[in-house]
């Protein structure tokens, strides 16, 4: 065993998350679905976005295997740009499909993997906006 004669002051470590251009990948590669319905004032839905990376590969370098899918699942669920960008997006398909403007809006945002795709589940809960 070697003895350690000098050391580094500096500790380092490796901090891995999504790309700035990988957000609007993601989202602007997804298949949308949305349901939900207004009962009086209140407008209960989801919308699930759906990511086939396979569908991607011309403009990604990483696989777009399962491994990808489920680490892009687990730093998606922790990256606040990401949960913000899926917020606005089940807004938006909440109007849409209450055909109503909507107020506080609550959105809870669950990400995983199957197989080599992103599933995406945007749950909202939303009162119907008085004029």
């Amino acid at each position: 065993m070697a003895m350690a004669r000098r050391v580094s002051l500096f500790e380092r470590e490796v901090h891995v998350r999504l790309a700035p251009v990988a957000v609007e990948l993601i989202h602007g590669a997804a298949r949308v679905l949305s349901e939900g319905e207004l009962d009086g004032d209140v407008y209960a839905g989801s919308t699930m976005l759906t990511v086939d990376l396979a569908r991607t590969v011309d403009r990604i370098s990483d696989p777009p295997d399962s491994s990808t899918a489920q680490r892009i699942a687990f730093l998606y669920a922790a990256d606040e740009r990401c949960r913000e960008y899926a917020r606005r997006i089940a807004v938006a398909e909440a109007r849409k499909t209450a055909g109503c403007d909507l107020a506080a809006p609550h959105v809870d945002v669950e990400s995983r993997a199957r197989g080599a795709e992103l599933h995406l589940s945007l749950n909202v809960e939303a009162q119907r906006r008085n004029p």
